[in-house]
Order: structure tokens, then C-alpha cells, then sequence
């Protein structure tokens, strides 16, 4: 049974307010005081119910962090760099996997504000701005991760994709590809959407077509089915080229094109990805990829999370950064 305070302070002789601020506010109370509470905190055995304080005061000392989809080393990292800010200011990191599913984003918002959680990093789904906005007035300050903000209601951390889809494509072009395909989906997703309306600019300034294929999710799952369904084609039809919307994706174009041995890469099919996660290079044929800065997206989203809430900036401050090409043997050969 758990050890309460008052146990705590009738061990130590003191009233409970006493150990209250040995506990929260020691220097003002006297040194004996301090060492007799702290040898009865021993001895009993007593573990401060942090997480009741905490919900006194009005705010936890976490902070929530809804990705898309927690398998993809991309998000993997983006926490990784959120954890290690938020532990610099004494906070931890509370880490939920929409699984690119706007009912679970919604759950996982609704416990996370039930918590009175210091404030929530998300990667929204769809179109959440009603809900995130309603959280922000009760409060709840909000950072919009990957993804920008489109009518300045939120802080956000991106990088801009539309740019990104035209690095890739040009990067395509420069290797002489004609026939290219985009890999990806559901375009509900903003940053699929925007790579694909990159891609599309460059490709209509070139004069040169740029074919859809649709996926259902993100993952190596999808891009062995979309390269399976490239395959299938006789080899005069197919793409010379397959921009994937995520390095999960062109990872499982490339496992499908390898394996049947039906399609060379890059010689007979170029192939770039997006994210430059770390299986990337380690690939059996090195993929190239568009890097995002994925933990620097997570560090910075905490710093304009606090500064939001320390007043110090404005709720709708924006950090937008630049994509950059990193091209391998999966585009330029051996």
C-alpha cells in the first residue's frame, strides 16, 4: 500500500505542510527540517504522487506527440529529437501512432488534453484544424509537426514540400528520365499532396508527363504492391523513372524490382524516395532520397511549444525548412 504523506510527517514530527515544502519549496524551511524529512521519506519508503500535483497546478509536465505512423524511422526520429529537447526543460514525451487514421488522431488528442498535457506536437491526418483550434482555446497549446499551418492558427514546423517534390523531379529529368511516376498516397495527406504538386510544376515546365499511382498508406507494404503493378506491364509501357512519396514506399518499389530481377535500377527504372531515413543508404542498391531534418523538426517544434506558452512568441510562428537532394546509386548508378 502506497505510503502517504501524512505518514510522512507524522515519522518526521512535522504537519503536512511542512513536508509539502521540504517536497516543492525547500529553502524555506531549516536544515534539521529538511534532513528529518527526507531520513522518514526514506524509511517509509514514500513516492510523491507527482501526477495528482501536477493536475493541481493545471498542467502535467508531459507533452503529447501524434505521429502518423510510428514505425517509419522518419517519425522515429522527429520523437527523438522532441524527447531530447523536452528532457533539457524537465519534460517528458508522450508518443501516440495515429496509424494515419483521423478517429485514432482524435482519441489520442481528447486523452492527451484529459491528462492536461503541457501542450501537443501533431502530424495531423486530415482536416483537424477545428478540433486542434478548440484545444489551443481551452488552453492546450498546439505545434503543427510536418506539416505547415494554412491560415496561421497554429505554430508549425515543416519542411516545404512542394520544393521538395520539385528537387526530386529535377533531379529525375537531369538524369534523363521522360517516363516518371509518382508513388504515393492517400493524397489527403498534406505532404503527399504537395511533393506530388512539385513534381507535377516541374514536369509541366519540362513538357514531359508525370503518371499517378495510388497508394493506400505509407509503407514498404504498399511500394512492393505499386512496383508489382509496374511489373506487370510490358517493359515498353512502363515508368523509366518512380519518384516515391516516402522512403518506405521506394524501399518496397525497390525490394519488388529487385527481386523479380524483371527491372534494372537504375538502368532500366531510376528510383528516389523521400525523407532519407537510415535504411535508405543501407539498401542493397543505395536509395536516393530528399532528406528532411527529422530531429531538428522535433527539437524545434518543442522550443515554439514553450516559447508559445512562456508568451514569447506568436501562437502562429512558423519554421519552415529547405529539403535537400541526396542522390545515390538508385538514380546516378554505380
Amino acid at each position: 500500500m502506497a505510503v502517504s504523506i501524512r505518514e510522512v510527517a507524522e515519522r518526521a514530527g512535522v504537519s503536512v505542510g511542512t513536508v509539502s515544502n521540504v517536497l516543492n519549496r525547500p529553502e524555506k524551511v531549516s536544515a534539521d527540517t529538511v534532513e528529518r524529512v527526507h531520513a522518514a521519506i526514506d524509511l517509509l519508503g514514500f513516492v510523491r504522487n507527482d501526477a495528482a500535483r501536477q493536475l493541481r497546478a493545471g498542467r502535467s509536465r508531459t507533452i503529447g506527440l501524434v505521429v502518423l505512423d510510428v514505425r517509419n524511422p522518419f517519425f522515429a526520429e522527429i520523437a527523438r529529437g522532441a524527447e531530447e529537447r523536452a528532457d533539457a526543460h524537465g519534460l517528458a514525451v508522450l508518443v501516440a501512432n495515429s496509424d494515419e487514421k483521423a478517429e485514432r488522431e482524435a482519441r489520442h488528442l481528447d486523452l492527451f488534453e484529459e491528462q492536461r498535457v503541457a501542450g501537443v506536437l501533431v502530424t495531423p491526418v486530415g482536416e483537424s484544424a477545428q478540433r486542434l483550434e478548440r484545444m489551443q482555446e481551452r488552453g492546450t497549446p498546439i505545434v503543427l509537426v510536418d506539416r505547415e499551418s494554412q491560415d496561421s492558427r497554429f505554430a508549425a514546423v515543416a519542411v516545404d514540400d512542394i520544393e521538395g517534390g520539385r528537387v526530386a523531379m529535377q533531379h529525375l529529368l537531369e538524369m534523363g528520365r521522360r517516363r516518371v511516376a509518382f508513388v504515393g498516397g492517400p493524397v489527403t495527406l498534406r505532404q503527399v499532396s504537395d511533393r506530388l504538386r512539385g513534381a507535377q510544376a516541374v514536369a509541366g515546365e519540362a513538357g514531359v508527363g508525370l503518371e499517378f499511382i495510388a497508394t493506400a498508406a505509407l509503407t514498404v507494404e504498399e511500394g512492393r504492391r505499386a512496383g508489382r503493378q509496374i511489373l506487370d506491364r510490358v517493359a515498353g509501357q512502363r515508368p523509366d523513372a518512380v519518384f516515391a512519396a516516402n522512403d518506405l514506399l521506394a524501399l518496397g518499389v525497390l525490394q519488388s524490382l529487385v527481386m523479380t530481377g524483371d527491372a534494372r535500377v537504375p538502368q532500366d527504372i531510376a528510383l528516389i524516395g523521400y525523407d532519407d531515413i537510415d535504411f535508405a543508404a543501407a539498401a542493397v542498391i543505395p536509395l536516393s532520397s530528399v532528406r528532411q531534418p527529422a530531429a531538428l523538426i522535433g527539437s524545434t517544434a518543442v522550443d515554439l511549444l514553450l516559447a508559445g506558452a512562456r508568451g514569447e512568441a506568436p501562437d502562429a510562428e512558423k519554421a519552415i525548412f529547405r529539403p535537400e537532394l541526396i542522390a545515390r546509386a538508385s538514380t546516378r548508378g554505380s
